[in-house]
């Protein structure tokens, strides 16, 4: 009877959709996954409130890093994505929006670049450099 059972479950879960033999959540990993994301949000705070590297630009490329590892470490322990799970389908996914992320971002970045730099107002000595010269008489 016992067998019997066991195979109606595993059908019954196939049929929801369910991955048998899947990642299960439990209080641990959630857990590990809370720590670390408190630890992940912490640092870049004290790095930006104490000016510890005292460079912006610096500061700024090691916030978005430690962004990407919590992005990381939330798809892993509260979404339970990895490679297996959907039969590979989550991974696929993922990496389609990241392209389309990294290929806004960039665009983004492009754009906003090329108009500061394009859309400044003159200073005085551009102005004088750019006029035409006033004709003599």
């Amino acid at each position: 009877m016992s067998a019997a059972t066991d195979t109606h479950h595993a059908a019954h879960e196939a049929g929801h959709g369910h991955a048998t033999g899947g990642h299960h959540a439990t209080f641990r990993g959630y857990m590990t996954g809370f720590v670390l994301s408190v630890i992940l949000t912490a640092i870049p705070f004290w790095l930006v409130m104490g000016d510890v590297l005292g460079d912006n630009r610096t500061t700024s490329l090691v916030i978005m890093a430690f962004a990407v590892v919590q992005i990381i470490v939330h798809m892993i322990y509260f979404l339970h994505m990895d490679t297996k799970s959907e039969g590979g389908w989550n991974f696929l996914a993922l990496i389609f929006t990241l392209t389309l992320v990294v290929i806004t971002l960039i665009g983004s970045l492009w754009v906003m670049y090329h108009l500061n730099t394009n859309m400044m107002p003159m200073s005085g000595h551009d102005m004088q450099q750019h006029m035409p010269a006033a004709p003599s008489r």
